[in-house]
């Protein structure tokens, strides 16, 4: 996120181009990892509050049923955003300074893994202006934190510091400084490149069937998966490299294309 003068907040454009961006990287498998990260102090406010602003009025008097319904397919277009991170083929990492507020929340939540610096701090401050937060923050905190503590958090919108953030396991590790958090999240980050894209892919996929089902419902899931798409070939490399103590070699996922591409009709 590239607008540190604006606190990195999300403009309208924002949520139609983050989704664009990690769908074509997905689509296209141009990487084997994803780190999200703000320039300047913060990582993000949240929502732009330009956004907010009311529409402008039809010239034709529109039932307020229907415009309740058309809002509500506004409103699932914006959880796409951040849920086109957790559906991604490939692991997805936010590195946190600053202020993280907001939909900020919702956008980390949506990452397989957080990390952040310890000047960062946290909260969930939609109750302040009056909604409850509404793209992914509710829904996902809950397998990340104990929920009283969820639920005093968003009830509340106070803010909480790196420090409790770690302590309720919202972030994987906290870092003495920006600096030391980018070195250690690309190191993060390479480590899992190393490995078989395949194989990170098909973890990432059972770990989040694993969270919204249940465990025998999930380990049949694992079993037809393993089934279909464990590589011998991968297999072969990853215990070369682990017993000579160096990097395997995979190959990247395959681009996913559809029929219509396949046949050159598009």
């Amino acid at each position: 996120m590239s607008r540190p003068d604006q606190l990195n907040s999300m403009t309208r454009i924002f949520w139609k181009e983050l989704p664009e961006i990690i769908k074509n990287i997905d689509k296209n498998s141009d990487a084997r990892v994803i780190v999200l990260s703000g320039q300047g102090k913060h990582f993000s406010a949240g929502m732009d509050l330009s956004t907010f602003a009311p529409p402008k009025k039809s010239e034709r008097e529109i039932d307020p049923a229907r415009q309740r319904e058309a809002f509500y397919h506004e409103v699932l277009e914006l959880q796409d955003t951040f849920t086109a991170l957790e559906e991604c083929r490939m692991p997805t990492i936010a590195a946190i300074q600053g202020a993280c507020v907001g939909g900020a929340i919702d956008m980390a939540a949506a990452c397989d893994l957080r990390y952040c610096s310890e000047n960062a701090f946290f909260k969930i401050a939609e109750v302040d202006i009056g909604i409850a937060a509404d793209v992914g923050t509710l829904q996902r905190l809950p397998s990340l934190i104990p929920l009283a503590a969820l639920r005093e958090l968003a009830y509340t919108g106070r803010k909480f510091d790196s420090s409790e953030a770690k302590s309720l396991g919202l972030v994987n590790e906290v870092y003495s400084s920006e600096d030391e958090l980018r070195s250690e999240v690309q190191k993060i980050a390479q480590t899992i490149a190393s490995k078989s894209p395949l194989v990170t892919r098909v973890i990432k996929k059972q770990i989040n069937y694993a969270r919204d089902h249940s465990v025998r419902d999930a380990l049949e899931f694992h079993a037809t998966w393993n089934a279909s798409l464990i590589s011998g070939k991968d297999m072969e490399a990853a215990m070369t490299a682990y017993m000579n103590k160096t990097d395997g070699e995979f190959e990247d996922l395959e681009p996913k294309k559809s029929f219509w591409e396949k046949e050159g009709l598009i």
